[in-house]
């Protein structure tokens, strides 16, 4: 993470930007974020993820009247102010207001007389929410693959937050923690039915007597922006391509196995377990992943 962040447009310090205590974000994890990847010092597919940032909001109950050119302006000073031509953004839409048992009365703004004027300072949220931005290095691209293995954790498709980009996301964490702990880099999740969602904190697609498969939204999967656009890139292709319900049987008996993600870009998966994959010229997954990496190349 880099040392400067954006809050309510205002660059500043990390240790500066300041949420409230008694919030709807310290408290319950009420938010929602989305993580772009900068290229040549701009957000890759900022148009998707910005539409998806503001529904995960609404289904997260985060309401705010931030502007999507304010949002763009502010992401674009930060990423002028801490120098990123290639790395990473987090933008986070944080609700400021407690609710539930834990409720202040007349509560409102930063945490009262003493948060607004803090808040004043700062930048002033809109409408109960705050705008946090912070920007990263990108995830080394030297061409390492993962080795993946299968999540002890499930995702519970019935939640109402299946499939939301939600600042709740100590799940996720959990148990990209819990492979990491075993040497992996990544984590196979099943819903609740056993099917196969995504890994962790990734989409997961496969390769499979050519076609590609790739567990559909309603198995939990997140509506990742990279994996539309793989998916489409797909089929420009003319890659056959198939959202479904799969065990995880089918995932154990692919040829090919690769996930997406905005930090990852499409990443070659070549250990699942004690199962090894090579990746020859000319396979599905690695001619997608050249397609896809000229496509960032040439995205701005």
């Amino acid at each position: 993470m880099h040392e400067l962040v954006s809050f309510n447009g205002e660059v500043l310090r990390a240790e500066e930007a300041r949420v409230a205590a008694a919030g709807g974000a310290s408290l319950y994890g009420r938010g929602a974020f989305t993580t772009v990847a900068v290229y040549r010092g701009r957000p890759f597919l900022w148009d998707a993820h910005w539409s998806r940032l503001v529904e995960h909001a609404r289904r997260a109950g985060v309401e705010h009247d931030f502007a999507e050119g304010d949002v763009t302006a502010a992401l674009g000073r930060l990423l002028e102010a801490n120098g990123v031509g290639r790395g990473r953004a987090r933008v986070s839409l944080l609700a400021r207001e407690g609710s539930g048992v834990w409720r202040r009365p007349g509560a409102g703004g930063a945490g009262g007389a003493g948060g607004e004027a803090k808040a004043e300072a700062q930048g002033e949220g809109r409408d109960g929410a705050d705008l946090l931005i912070m920007t990263g290095d990108a995830r080394r691209d030297d061409g390492r693959t993962l080795a993946l293995t299968v999540s002890p954790h499930r995702l519970n498709t019935l939640s109402p937050l299946a499939g939301v980009k939600s600042t709740s996301y100590l799940e996720h964490l959990m148990a990209w923690e819990e492979a990491r702990s075993r040497d992996f880099d990544e984590a196979v999740v099943l819903n609740e039915r056993g099917e196969v969602a995504s890994a962790s904190m990734a989409n997961l697609f496969w390769v499979s007597r050519g076609t590609i498969h790739t567990p559909a939204l309603a198995t939990g999967a997140m509506a990742g922006t990279t994996r539309a656009r793989v998916i489409e890139l797909a089929q420009e292709m003319a890659f056959p391509v198939v959202e479904g319900a799969h065990g995880l049987r089918e995932l154990a008996e692919a040829e090919e196995i690769f996930l997406t993600s905005a930090g990852l870009g499409l990443g070659l998966v070549t250990a699942f377990d004690f199962h090894r994959y090579t990746v020859p010229v000319g396979s599905v997954a690695l001619r997608l992943h050249e397609a896809f990496r000229q496509l960032t190349l040439g995205a701005m």
